[in-house]
């Protein structure tokens, strides 16, 4: 039986937060209920708060409560992992805890009831029955939004299908085309269409308008019929027949290949097993925000440990499925005051209902997982951290050694990635044996790498030599800060690797690949 970890503050430590707290405390106190001075957090910057003393107050206190329970955290003398576990813990119940999320408390949502004559209250009550039958939290207004009208609207069709994926392949938008193909393998724990909201932030229509021949992998919304479905099946009979049928349609012996988040874990997988095979099908590699070594795990490893992972074995071991919800709902915990508590009070307290947003539809729409297939990916990689172990892990039968996935790879991180910290993305360069580029870009997971250059907007950090030092650290000390979105150093990155351009095709697929369905497909459509 494991002994509980020791949980200790060093006693001069300790005397200095009571000291902080006793006197920030005391100032509070006789600053008492006169105060109307701004409070410096977004969930009381409504005049409401400045003109309601007793709300005011009680912010006030809220927000020390917290600083406090934050600092004693951070002050715990235990190992790394117990004190991201406590801090995780804490953020929740701060989070929870805050007066904003009760109407009793919220000086804003009360004056609105009052503004309004009760019609908030109503609305609210309305919006929480709603968000009740639909089994999650509305973050937009989802009746607003509809796959293939005004979301993945990027023509195209779907060209191949099996019971885990539709491929699909779109029109080109140029008069000539490059020779390779280029495929782009999206994470199985959400949908496709991330990479294609609308046609200004739609990075598959920047590659097509790029002039290359766009493939996507659209996973299927996994069923009970894909309750046995293992990670070597998603390699083989996903990314590797993905490859395979894409060289086919472009007639051409080389393919070249993105993948984003778990898709980058995936395709690794799938090159890794090529490798063993002794087979090159993939003349270039992206991996965007994505783990290979999973050392810098980030905040899904508070999660992780040998009792929590035989857990999940146990629950799959006869087959099963990981419901998209309480994937969905992980996920939006794990920023709780911008993904959860902001639409709690918005929606509920206050009737109101949120703005369209595109992003937050897709993030709304979920995805079930293959419970074998999750069970494997967790001990594999955030437990024990496999891949990067030449001949520690099989996949499709094949031993898994990446120092044999010797192709160009681009790299890229945001800076702001919570699920994949950047030096979690940034430890990739330590693995691949072949030419590599690292791109660092501003932002987190999704707004990170969703920045068209028309948008005109953040920034990202490039080197000008191609050293890639063993850490971060090293890598940024050389980096240089470039305006505007990462996307064209990565355009002129893969045309280096697309081989010549030839007259566009007239019509999808080729040969027994024929049209199927017009994009988006039927399997994308599926709500878990």
């Amino acid at each position: 039986m494991n002994s509980l970890p020791s949980l200790n503050i060093a006693p001069d430590k300790l005397s200095q937060l009571q000291a902080d707290y006793a006197k920030e405390l005391q100032a509070l106190w006789e600053q008492g209920l006169q105060t109307n001075t701004p409070l410096k957090d977004r969930r009381f910057a409504n005049d409401a708060w400045q003109q309601n003393a007793l709300a005011g107050f009680n912010a006030a206190l809220y927000l020390l409560n917290a600083r406090t329970m934050m600092s004693f955290t951070e002050a715990m003398e235990t190992d790394d992992k117990t004190r991201a576990r406590i801090r995780f813990a804490v953020e929740q119940w701060v989070a929870a805890s805050s007066p904003s999320n009760y109407l009793a408390l919220n000086a804003e949502a009360q004056k609105k009831a009052i503004d309004t004559q009760g019609e908030s209250i109503k609305l609210g009550l309305q919006n929480m029955l709603h968000d009740l039958q639909q089994g999650h939290v509305s973050m937009t207004d989802e009746s607003l939004f509809e796959v293939g009208r005004n979301v993945a609207t990027t023509e195209g069709a779907v060209v191949f299908e099996n019971e885990l994926f539709q491929l699909i392949e779109y029109k080109p938008l140029t008069a000539k085309v490059y020779q390779r193909p280029f495929l782009l393998v999206p994470p199985c724990i959400n949908k496709f269409y991330i990479l294609d909201l609308q046609p200004t932030n739609s990075l598959i229509r920047y590659a097509v308008a790029q002039g290359h021949r766009t493939f996507v992998v659209s996973w299927r919304n996994p069923d009970a019929d894909m309750a046995q479905t293992t990670w070597d099946d998603y390699v083989e009979k996903g990314v590797m027949q993905a490859i395979e049928v894409a060289r086919q349609i472009g007639n051409m012996p080389q393919i070249n290949a993105l993948g984003f988040c778990v898709g980058g874990t995936l395709l690794t997988s799938a090159l890794g097993v090529l490798a063993a095979r002794g087979e090159d099908p993939v003349a270039s590699a992206t991996l965007l925000t994505t783990f290979v070594d999973f050392e810098h795990a980030g905040v899904l490893d508070v999660f992780i440990d040998e009792a929590f992972v035989k857990f999940r074995e146990a629950q799959f071991s006869e087959g099963g499925l990981m419901a998209g919800r309480d994937m969905a709902s992980t996920f939006s915990f794990l920023r709780p005051n911008d993904l959860v508590w902001n639409y709690v009070v918005g929606n509920y307290l206050k009737g109101e209902t949120p703005p369209p947003f595109d992003l937050l539809y897709w993030n709304s729409d979920a995805t079930n997982l293959a419970g074998p297939m999750y069970a494997w990916y967790l001990r594999n990689t955030y437990l024990e951290n496999n891949f990067i172990k030449p001949g520690k892990t099989t996949i499709c039968g094949e031993k898994l050694d990446l120092r044999k996935v010797d192709l160009p790879v681009y790299l890229y991180g945001s800076l702001e990635d919570h699920i994949v910290p950047i030096a979690g993305a940034y430890a990739s360069t330590q693995v691949f044996p072949g030419p590599k580029r690292f791109v660092m870009g501003a932002s987190g997971h999704i707004a990170g790498v969703i920045n068209p250059p028309a948008a005109n907007k953040r920034c990202y950090w490039v080197r000008s030599d191609t050293q890639l030092p063993a850490t971060l650290e090293k890598w940024r000390a050389g980096a240089k800060e470039q305006p505007g979105s990462w996307w064209t150093d990565w355009s002129a990155w893969l045309k280096k690797h697309a081989g010549q351009q030839i007259t566009a095709p007239k019509t999808y697929g080729r040969g027994k690949h024929k049209v199927i369905e017009p994009a988006p497909g039927r399997y994308v459509k599926t709500r878990a």
